[in-house]
């Protein structure tokens, strides 16, 4: 049988998450949006499609991991917009019926926001498994989300959208501090790049440096009383200033 390698975004718990309120965002536009509270259908376009952006950037943006961590973290943050647009699509329906979300403090905000999430633990057939894992998540807030009552069930998409909110937000902030340690794709060609000039311009008899002992490169001065003259610089600048003199070849006598 052939073997596909799947993105690593099945694995996410921010996708997963995501999935779930798309799944519940979907359902509540189906059974409470209407010819009389939305004439037109914009606001059931508006959003089912910031549930939909939230998983679909986490997705794309978990594939460009390995080629742009920068691309990764931007496209990871228009779901977080997403996210938070649609999260203000649910308040503003508590507030047309002069409802307000959950406190902070209350019961019910409490234990939704602290229902865990199981990792995912499939190793094959992932795309089999991961539609289930999902479902399977999503069964864990049935109890509010399948309700008649739309206010109940708004305020329990606030709460999920908060909780997504701040896992995405934690999921750009890992990604910075690892870009700002390791680089991304783009530095990291960059620098394989000047390591291989490097190499190539390293000539047969360049001397040593005197400070780390690898080979010396040939440079031009460009400014000072040198300015303009070759001299032998260290190949490891600038996390070494190693330089020696060049001596210049007498031109033969006449």
């Amino acid at each position: 049988m052939l073997k596909i390698n799947r993105p690593t975004y099945f694995w996410l718990q921010t996708w997963v998450l995501a999935s779930v309120v798309q799944l519940a965002t979907q359902d509540f536009c189906k059974r409470f949006l209407n010819l009389k509270n939305d004439p037109c259908g914009r606001q059931f376009d508006q959003m089912t499609q910031a549930a939909r952006s939230g998983v679909a950037n986490i997705a794309e943006g978990t594939s460009r991991h390995a080629t742009s961590r920068e691309t990764e973290m931007k496209l990871v943050d228009v779901a977080r917009a997403s996210i938070t647009e649609l999260a203000n699509d649910y308040l503003n329906w508590l507030m047309q019926q002069g409802q307000v979300p959950w406190s902070l403090k209350s019961q019910e905000y409490v234990e939704i926001a602290h229902i865990p999430l199981d990792k995912p633990g499939y190793k094959d057939d992932v795309l089999y498994q991961s539609s289930l894992h999902v479902l399977t998540q999503k069964r864990k807030f049935d109890t509010w989300l399948k309700s008649d009552d739309s206010i109940l069930v708004a305020r329990t998409l606030v709460v999920l959208c908060e909780r997504l909110i701040m896992m995405l937000q934690k999921q750009i902030e890992n990604n910075l501090e690892l870009f700002t340690q390791e680089g991304g794709f783009t530095e990291a060609l960059t620098a394989e790049r000047l390591k291989q000039r490097t190499q190539n311009s390293i000539q047969e008899d360049s001397p040593s440096c005197p400070k780390c002992g690898k080979p010396m490169l040939k440079r031009m001065a460009k400014k000072g009383i040198n300015s303009g003259k070759p001299f032998w610089s260290c190949s490891d600048y600038p996390n070494c200033t190693g330089t020696r003199k060049m001596e210049l070849k007498e031109p033969p006598s006449s």
